[in-house]
C-alpha cells in the first residue's frame, strides 16, 4: 500500500514539474528538482564513524562526547555532509518553500537508508514549535520523511512527538547551550510509540542535542528503541562552537 501511494505521490510531482519546470535545489539549473550533477558533487561522512553519533573519527570506536555523555538514541547516521549543493538545497527547502524538493531528496536518500538495515516500525520528524510552524507554514523535515516512509514501507506518524515548549534556534549556540536549550522540550504519545522501534528524523545533525532530547521523550513514552536519522551532518569546520 505504501509503495503504491509513493508512486502516486511521485507521479503527482512529475505532473506539477511538467506544468511548472523546476529548478535544481542545489545549483538552480532548470529542469530537475535535484540534478545528477549535484548528486555527484555531494559527499558522505568519511569512515570510520563514531559508533553512536556518526561523527567522523580517526579510529573506530566512540567519540569523546559520546563516551562522556552518551545520547539517548541508539545510533545516529547522516546521509551527506552539510556542504555544497546539499547545504543550498536544505536552505531552499527550509526558507524558500521549495516543497517538491523534499520528494526529490527522499528518492536517492532511500537507497542509502536501505543499506543501514534498520528494523523500524515508524518514522517521525522532529517537530517545530507552534510559532515557527505558523511562520513557515510547514515542517521541512516532514517533506522528506513522509515520502521516505512511503518508499521504505515504514509507518509515518508526525503526531507521535510534539514540542512541549518553544525553544531558541540552535544556530550559533555552543554544544552545552544546545543541550540546555532543548532539555525537556519534547513530549511523546505513549499510545503511538510504546513498544515501537522508532526513527526520529531531522534535516541537519550538529551535536545531536535535539535528536537526543527527542529520543529521551520517546523512551520515556515507552519506545522500544530510537534511531536518529538526518539528511546531512554538520562537521566542526562548519563553525560549531564546542564549548
Amino acid at each position: 500500500m505504501s509503495l503504491w501511494l509513493y508512486h502516486t505521490y511521485r507521479l503527482l510531482w512529475s505532473g506539477i514539474d511538467l506544468l511548472f519546470p523546476p529548478r535544481c535545489g542545489g545549483c538552480g539549473q532548470v529542469g530537475q528538482r535535484w540534478c545528477s550533477n549535484c548528486q555527484s558533487a555531494v559527499s558522505t561522512p568519511s569512515q570510520p564513524l563514531c559508533e553512536i553519533c556518526g561523527l567522523p573519527l580517526t579510529r573506530s570506536g566512540r567519540c569523546p562526547e559520546c563516551k562522556a555523555s552518551p545520547p539517548h538514541f541508539e545510533i545516529l547516521r547522516s546521509w551527506l555532509v552539510f556542504d555544497g549543493p546539499v547545504r543550498q538545497a536544505l536552505h531552499r527547502l527550509k526558507y524558500r518553500r521549495d516543497l517538491g524538493l523534499g520528494d526529490a531528496l527522499a528518492e536517492p536518500m532511500a537507497v542509502w537508508v536501505t543499506r543501514l538495515n534498520w528494523q523500524a516500525d515508524l518514522i517521525l520528524p522532529v517537530p517545530l514549535g507552534e510559532k515557527r510552524y505558523s511562520e513557515r507554514g510547514y515542517n521541512q523535515v516532514a517533506l522528506v520523511a513522509w515520502p521516505l516512509a512511503m518508499r521504505l514501507g515504514w509507518r509515518y506518524d508526525p503526531q507521535g512527538l510534539t514540542r512541549s515548549r518553544e525553544t531558541r534556534s540552535q544556530v550559533g549556540l555552543s554544544a552545552l547551550e544546545r543541550k540546555e536549550n532543548v532539555d525537556g522540550a519534547f513530549r511523546a504519545d505513549p499510545c503511538r510509540v510504546k513498544d515501537r522501534r522508532v526513527i526520529v528524523m531531522d534535516d541537519v545533525a550538529t551535536t545531536g542535542a535535539t535528536l537526543s532530547a527527542c529520543a529521551q521523550a520517546l523512551q520515556e513514552a515507552g519506545a522500544q528503541c530510537v534511531y536518529a536519522l538526518t539528511i546531512a551532518r554538520a562537521l566542526p569546520h562548519h563553525g560549531l562552537k564546542i564549548v
